[in-house]
């Protein structure tokens, strides 16, 4: 009995379901249409996800990231100038980022992904070296140029007439990390100038000068001139650069000037006030041989080389890209292999005829050839492109006597 009343009750909720499923019946295909004609219209999925992650690798294959500056530094303005330069879509794509500055760019060069290049100061190193938590620093990281030298703006109110009167007083140093914050205290130190050091933003301290509050005497600036704050700027009389005379204290400085050309508001024409520079340094992070970062900086190198002319030579770029002379040596650093490979190569294309040229006793001397190699050698600096011209001819003369 009890089997036969369990049999009852299924057989009862079988014939209730089909019942219920039955006016679906005629729903269920009609949806089924539109499911499957919804999915002929969609493309597959494996497509876009192949076309998608070809254009990933495209972008990332050759893209260099460069850690730059402050947007108001020149840093990142030459960062940017050479990212435009060298672009070539896919083929080679600088990324300038903005920083903290170029003291800090050396964290950013070992240890923040995606940065293979920076632009730092050459001064930077040797401090690097004494600090134990960064060992063989000097072997870690090389440079690619020597780019352009950064002055030294110390400025001030009425009040104060030589960087001596700063003793003691507060001096401004913009925000840590940046080139100020760290090349000024150690310049003061070694004129052995004593004074208060503030690490907070220039605008916020030039300001509090500007109203004529005695917060601060001075602030102090490293960057490659003209700064646009001085230029934009309306100072109260009186207000001024101090002259900083270099001397043999000044380690990793040589001497330089700022004039009315530069600043024309704030220094008479004619004048000149003297002042030191600090090199900046296009440093790179020295991969291993043959692996992905190391093949993308040795292209970045093929790209400098091949299109450094127009930086120097085109309208729009910093003026100072003339001063910069690839075959420059930064002291105490190490050349990325690569580039002076490279280097090399360009020399020995002066100094020797290639190896199907015609015997040099009846071979004619292309003195304007020549002349355009050495200039690509050594840009704008005449000394070492006339000592390579005067090598390659003397050679020449040595194999047809």
């Amino acid at each position: 009995m009890l089997v036969t009343r369990r049999s009852r009750i299924v057989t009862g909720v079988l014939l209730a379901v089909a019942i219920l499923a039955a006016p679906m019946a005629e729903v269920v295909p009609a949806q089924e249409i539109q499911v499957a004609q919804a999915s002929k219209a969609r493309p597959k999925q494996g497509a876009p996800a192949s076309t998608e992650q070809k254009r990933k690798d495209a972008i990332n294959s050759w893209t260099v990231g460069l850690a730059a500056g402050r947007t108001e530094g020149a840093p990142l303005q030459f960062a940017s100038e050479l990212a435009r330069v060298v672009d070539d879509g896919d083929n080679m794509r600088v990324l300038p980022i903005v920083t903290r500055g170029p003291f800090d760019n050396v964290f950013d060069l070992l240890y923040l992904r995606g940065v293979d290049a920076a632009i730092v100061y050459g001064d930077v190193l040797e401090h690097f070296k004494n600090n134990p938590e960064i060992a063989g620093i000097s072997k870690r990281i090389n440079y690619l140029i020597n780019l352009f030298p950064s002055e030294v703006h110390v400025f001030t109110g009425p009040d104060i007439k030589s960087l001596k009167d700063l003793e003691g007083k507060t001096v401004n140093f913009n925000t840590v990390g940046t080139a100020a914050a760290y090349s000024g205290p150690i310049i003061f130190k070694q004129l052995g100038i004593k004074i208060d050091a503030q690490f907070i933003p220039h605008n916020v301290a030039m300001e509090s000068m500007r109203k004529g509050e005695k917060k601060f005497a001075a602030t102090f600036w490293i960057s490659s001139k003209p700064l646009a704050p001085f230029l934009k700027g309306n100072f109260p009389p009186g207000f001024k650069f101090l002259p900083v005379e270099y001397s043999d204290k000044l380690e990793y400085y040589y001497p330089a000037y700022l004039e009315s050309k530069d600043y024309p508001a704030l220094i008479p024409e004619g004048q000149r006030i003297e002042t030191i520079a600090v090199p900046a340094v296009l440093a790179v992070y020295d991969w291993p041989a043959d692996t992905d970062r190391y093949n993308r900086v040795a292209r970045l190198v093929d790209y400098i080389v091949d299109r450094f002319p127009r930086l120097q030579t085109e309208a729009g770029y910093h003026p100072k890209w003339k001063d910069v002379n690839l075959a420059g040596v930064v002291p105490g650093w190490q050349r990325f292999a690569p580039m002076d490979a490279k280097l090399k190569q360009i020399t020995s294309s002066i100094q020797q005829p290639p190896a199907s040229a015609p015997s040099p006793a009846r071979q004619k001397i292309d003195h304007a050839l020549a002349r355009a190699q050495a200039a690509r050698a050594a840009p704008n600096d005449p000394r070492e492109q006339e000592r390579l011209f005067q090598q390659f001819i003397e050679w020449t003369k040595q194999r047809q006597n």
